[in-house]
């Protein structure tokens, strides 16, 4: 399995040539960390118009050939590491919401289309640390989504099946944990209540002040 890594530009933003050595050189680092083979990671560039900067960096400066081997999508030959470029105008509606579920953009509809989509084309064994990824960023509308009853069956299925169930459980009582923490709770009582660790309570006092 290929694991992915992204760096994801807000709309009117875009990948800057500082931006692709940074993530370039983080990928580096990572591998041997993780004690992984180079060629199994992925760099995906994402961003809402014509890379044109960086193409030319890449094909002048690095020696690198770039295609566009699909629609908005551009994948970068030359190097061990497997790059590939996104203009996410070009990516079809379905293509750019997987896309945006890395981001805080997502409904509790669409993280339902999503859910019924992984489970649809039994992709959960390899699609666990994208799931984890949009509860992190779409924490609000994934919980809003779990409260829709019947429609939500499939959210509850993809994050059983992806192992996630007790992050999932310990980011609800984080969030339960902030509430009480901005309300003026004790940390004894928000301990008891939510059964998290102090260690885990603690940072967020300290991000409260």
């Amino acid at each position: 399995m290929k694991i992915r890594g992204s760096c994801n530009k807000c709309p009117d933003d875009y990948v800057s040539v500082e931006d692709f050595y940074k993530v370039y050189g983080y990928a580096c680092l990572y591998a041997p960390f993780e004690k992984i083979p180079i060629t199994n990671l992925t760099i995906t560039f994402v961003e809402s118009r014509y890379p044109r900067k960086l193409i030319e960096h890449l094909e002048n400066i690095r020696g690198y050939k770039v295609e566009e081997t699909s629609s908005g999508i551009y994948t970068v030959y030359g190097d061990i590491l497997p790059m590939q470029l996104i203009d996410s105008r070009l990516l079809s509606a379905a293509e750019n919401l997987w896309l945006n579920g890395l981001s805080k953009q997502l409904d509790p509809l669409e993280v339902i289309y999503i859910s019924n989509e992984v489970i649809r084309l039994n992709k959960t064994a390899r699609v666990q640390a994208y799931v984890d990824a949009i509860t992190k960023a779409n924490f609000h509308a994934i919980e809003e989504a779990m409260n829709m009853g019947d429609p939500a069956k499939s959210l509850d299925e993809v994050i059983e099946r992806t192992g996630l169930a007790a992050k999932w459980e310990e980011r609800k009582a984080l969030a339960i944990a902030q509430n009480m923490v901005s309300r003026g709770y004790s940390i004894e009582d928000i301990v008891s209540i939510t059964s998290l660790d102090p260690e885990k309570v603690e940072p967020l006092y300290a991000a409260a002040r």
